[in-house]
């Protein structure tokens, strides 16, 4: 099974402010949606708490220290390694979703990185780490919207077919 890392960050990687994304992109949640319907997501707590519920058409797990924390419609686990067992129980794609933290834990059990670049530089305080030499671009798409973005997806040397 695949695990993956999904994001999107501006052109000087930032991926948040606080609990907010600082941009508004016309059809980038869509792509977010089409790429992780029937998957697996894992997340940070806080990064669940900036969308604030479950996404449909997807099981979520939430990363928390807290083992007593209980979340409507979420599973919890308290690693990212515990949370990425429960997924391959499950059987559904994989995709880490954020924040920061997990996303840089992330790294080395990640197969693909989905990421998607907003054509902007953005004030921020939760960054997405550089992709690594170990990841090569096979895909890319270009979109226009009120400001323009570019998906790329990324696999681990060796497991792609790069463009």
């Amino acid at each position: 099974m695949i695990v993956a890392l999904i994001a999107a960050q501006s052109e000087n990687r930032v991926i948040g402010k606080g609990l907010d994304i600082p941009w508004k992109v016309k059809g980038e949640q869509a792509l977010f949606k089409k790429i992780t319907t029937g998957g697996t997501l894992i997340m940070g707590r806080k990064t669940y708490d900036s969308i604030g519920r479950p996404l449909p058409g997807r099981t979520t797990i939430v990363v928390s220290r807290n083992p007593e924390l209980v979340l409507d419609g979420c599973e919890v686990c308290t690693s990212l390694d515990a949370a990425i067992k429960r997924a391959f129980q499950i059987g559904a794609p994989i995709f880490i979703a954020g924040g920061g933290e997990l996303y840089r834990q992330g790294l080395d059990l990640a197969d693909e990185i989905h990421l998607t670049t907003i054509h902007t530089n953005v004030d921020g305080d939760i960054f997405f780490p550089e992709v690594p030499d170990a990841f090569v671009a096979v895909s890319e798409e270009k979109y226009q919207s009120n400001i323009d973005y570019t998906y790329r997806l990324f696999r681990k040397r060796g497991e792609e077919n790069a463009i």
